[in-house]
């Protein structure tokens, strides 16, 4: 049986390359053979893409079987820092290709994390977004979807929106909190709400 994650988040900067790190441990730890997919990076420098480098050496130090290289774990890197819709200056990103990209990479691993690029609304083509994205992997894959959320003040918008927006495209979801901004005052200012809306809330 093979088992799929896509990890996104209420915005960019959120921290889903931690939480992608975060699980491809907690799976291995669990005796699963883990792999590692980011279909888009932006920002690539000196065509090294960090994320994509940095997670890929993770599962393959925790996989020895994920012999692939970081061209099969990150097939589009944009220099631009920007939504893939703006840096992929040539019209290059082909949908088909990522879903045959996540078959190829279920060879070498039998839990797939898959990394997403900013949010949920963040568009790929003109009229595709990340969140079209994780409706496709799930509907092909039977894939499980992560949303991670913030803990500053002011994130309660941000994931209720998310939260919806999944919702509104029935996509099964976990929700996480990455506690990592305002810890002092998360206690105090954001999670009596969350303690009022959620039976269970989960930390990174």
């Amino acid at each position: 049986m093979k088992d799929i994650y896509f990890i996104t988040a209420t915005n960019t900067d959120v921290g889903k390359s931690y939480a992608s790190e975060v699980f491809l441990k907690k799976f291995a730890s669990m005796g699963k053979k883990v792999g590692y997919l980011k279909p888009i990076e932006t920002g690539v420098e000196d065509n090294k893409p960090l994320d994509g480098t940095k997670l890929l050496k993770i599962a393959t130090s925790l996989n020895s079987d994920f012999k692939v290289s970081i061209k099969d774990v990150v097939p589009y890197q944009f220099s631009l820092a920007a939504a893939p819709y703006v840096a992929d200056i040539y019209s290059v990103v082909d949908i088909d290709l990522i879903i045959k990209q996540i078959k190829y990479l279920l060879n070498f691993c039998d839990t797939l994390i898959i990394e997403g690029a900013g949010g949920l609304m963040v568009p790929i083509k003109e009229n595709y977004f990340i969140i079209d994205l994780i409706k496709d992997i799930q509907d092909i894959y039977n894939s499980q979807t992560i949303l991670i959320s913030p803990s500053n003040l002011g994130s309660i918008n941000d994931t209720m929106l998310s939260q919806k927006a999944l919702e509104s495209y029935s996509i099964n979801y976990e929700w996480y909190i990455n506690l990592y901004k305002d810890k002092d005052s998360f206690d105090e200012i954001t999670l009596p709400f969350y303690e009022s809306c959620f039976n269970t809330i989960q930390f990174l």
